[in-house]
């Protein structure tokens, strides 16, 4: 199977990381922006990673342990060298005094060590908190798409929404606020498996459902209210429902955002996301996520030499902490991180079908046409007959 680049899935990581990046180099508030932008991350994982496994579990030639093999090797090459490349940066300079915890972190256990602390220190490393989750779901997600009965797999998912959306309501009944809210695997279960059901509903249909085009902008706006009242004083009971509202609410407008995005979003949004540096960014967007902190602590540590205020939140350090990291993001991209990915053609996650030998190979020109049609489909699985039916 051959893959276009969705891109104006790119133009999306572009906002969730710029999201992330205005939270932590800008927002003097503890702005939500950046959890919405993880949030945004999350859907699009569940999304692309279940509509690739569906893909694979309907060819043809489709075997379960080629499929499930192909895809936790894939998912290493993609993820591993940068995360240890910067965790083994972390423990040789011992930035911030983070090698005390960096075991916790080689093992993707990262939400667990701040939960366990309730606090977010080491401060360097405190996003990899998002990233374990992720790691998390990917060890487990591919053996339910790829061995479950088909006609389970949507109950599975709205089961597990439910289950992520139970879990929050039940924290007000716990008294004091906790990280562990928020950074344990159910809170993250329901944008995730948000993307997955997202993709097992277009296996049926192109067009979002009825529901969700229609609730889509009442909740914007109801999502839009709560971040203007999340910096208010509040009374404990109003907090945990402004929390609550902040986590539910943009779940749906987010999901239906990918769902326009992955068919190709029309009017001016769509071309928008589609220009070259708006994807460039999403194609790094990984390594801009991964290395943004550690920019941060160099950039805060530099100050003395600095002729404007980055010590602190604003345009200061907003713009050299972006353009620090998404030079980094650019260089670890081309020199390490794109050769690694180029060797994911030899782990398919279907096997090559073999020639008959009584037939004609396809031509260069039919697989280059496919191809082509291929990019016009945004990632339909590219099939070239190679023999007519028997």
């Amino acid at each position: 199977m051959l893959h276009a680049r969705d891109r104006q899935l790119d133009g999306l990581r572009t906002i969730a990381v710029s999201m992330v990046l205005y939270a932590h180099f800008f927002a003097a508030d503890g702005s939500h922006w950046g959890h919405i932008g993880v949030r945004l991350f999350f859907v699009l994982s569940g999304f692309l990673i279940t509509r690739l496994l569906l893909e694979a579990r309907s060819a043809t030639q489709y075997e379960p342990g080629t499929a499930i093999r192909s895809f936790y090797i894939r998912r290493a090459l993609r993820i591993f060298p940068p995360y240890f490349a910067v965790l083994s940066f972390i423990w040789l300079v011992n930035l911030e005094q983070a090698r005390g915890s960096i075991k916790w972190h080689a093992l993707y256990l990262s939400n667990f060590w701040y939960a366990l602390r309730d606090e977010w220190t080491p401060w360097v490393l405190c996003h990899t908190w998002s990233l374990s989750i992720e790691e998390q779901f990917y060890i487990v997600w591919p053996l339910v798409i790829l061995l479950a009965s088909r006609r389970w797999l949507e109950p599975i998912c709205i089961a597990l929404i439910a289950c992520s959306l139970a879990y929050r309501f039940y924290w007000p009944f716990t008294g004091t606020p906790s990280l562990a809210r928020d950074l344990l695997p159910p809170a993250s279960m329901d944008a995730l498996v948000a993307g997955a059901l997202l993709a097992l509903h277009r296996t049926r249909s192109q067009t979002l459902p009825h529901w969700m085009r229609l609730s889509s902008a009442p909740l914007l706006v109801a999502t839009a209210i709560l971040m203007w009242l999340k910096p208010l004083p509040l009374s404990p009971t109003l907090a945990w429902m402004n929390w609550i509202g902040l986590e539910v609410l943009p779940l749906i407008p987010l999901t239906a955002l990918v769902g326009y995005c992955s068919s190709g979003l029309r009017g001016a949004p769509g071309p928008l996301l589609e220009l070259p540096p708006i994807t460039a960014i999403g194609r790094v967007s990984y390594g801009v996520y991964l290395f943004h902190p550690i920019v941060l602590s160099f950039v805060v540590s530099a100050q003395p030499w600095i002729p404007f205020n980055v010590s602190e939140q604003g345009f200061g350090r907003l713009i050299l902490g972006t353009t620090g990291t998404l030079a980094l993001a650019a260089i670890s991209w081309l020199a390490f991180e794109k050769p690694l990915n180029q060797l994911k053609r030899y782990f398919p996650y279907v096997p090559p079908r073999k020639l008959d030998p009584t037939c004609d190979a396809p031509s260069a020109t039919a697989i280059s046409e496919a191809a082509q049609m291929q990019e016009l489909r945004f990632a339909t699985p590219l099939r070239v007959e190679r023999c007519p039916p028997r």
